[in-house]
């Protein structure tokens, strides 16, 4: 079972390009793996929400979006990713890597500190059904205390978005 304060398990996935990235190549930095899709609108809210704190958060955070839905054509993965300016998109075909961190939904996020251990998993804000407007950003929130020095809190909360599909 995955769990807070614990080592993040390490992975191996292609990018869309083919070339892999492991999660371990990027110690040193708060990684941000979330499940993506490109097609769930939650998904791309968030993109667009998370660019600019990217910009400011610099070379710190590295952003590993992961499309682990087995009904996505790759077409529409590429399509996507340049669409939103992503640099890079991982491919889980398997959905290995998605079964592994327990993801139920994208998007689903989790804040990896630099020392790989994983500090934060969830919801990217306080958005869902009932509540459109967001009041509170989990993520943000998050990497800002690691950014800092301090661990998350809530360093869990309940993720919302469209369902994975498995293989």
């Amino acid at each position: 079972m995955l769990e807070i304060n614990q080592p993040a398990p390490d992975f191996e996935l292609p990018d869309l390009g083919g070339n892999l990235h492991r999660l371990s190549d990027y110690r040193g930095r708060i990684v941000i793996v979330t499940f993506w899709s490109a097609e769930c609108p939650q998904v791309q809210r968030v993109d667009q929400a998370l660019a600019p704190s990217l910009a400011v958060w610099g070379e710190a955070v590295v952003l590993l979006p992961i499309a682990a839905n087995a009904n996505e054509p790759f077409e529409a993965l590429e399509n996507a990713s340049v669409a939103r300016g992503l640099p890079i998109v991982l491919h889980d075909a398997g959905g290995r890597v998605a079964d592994l961190y327990e993801a139920v939904t994208t998007p689903h996020v989790f804040a990896i500190s630099r020392d790989g251990i994983l500090r934060y998993r969830g919801a990217f804000d306080n958005v869902t059904f009932r509540q459109r407007q967001a009041t509170q950003s989990y993520l943000a929130d998050a990497v800002a205390a690691l950014l800092e020095g301090r661990l998350p809190d809530p360093a869990e909360t309940q993720p919302y978005g469209c369902a994975i599909v498995r293989p």
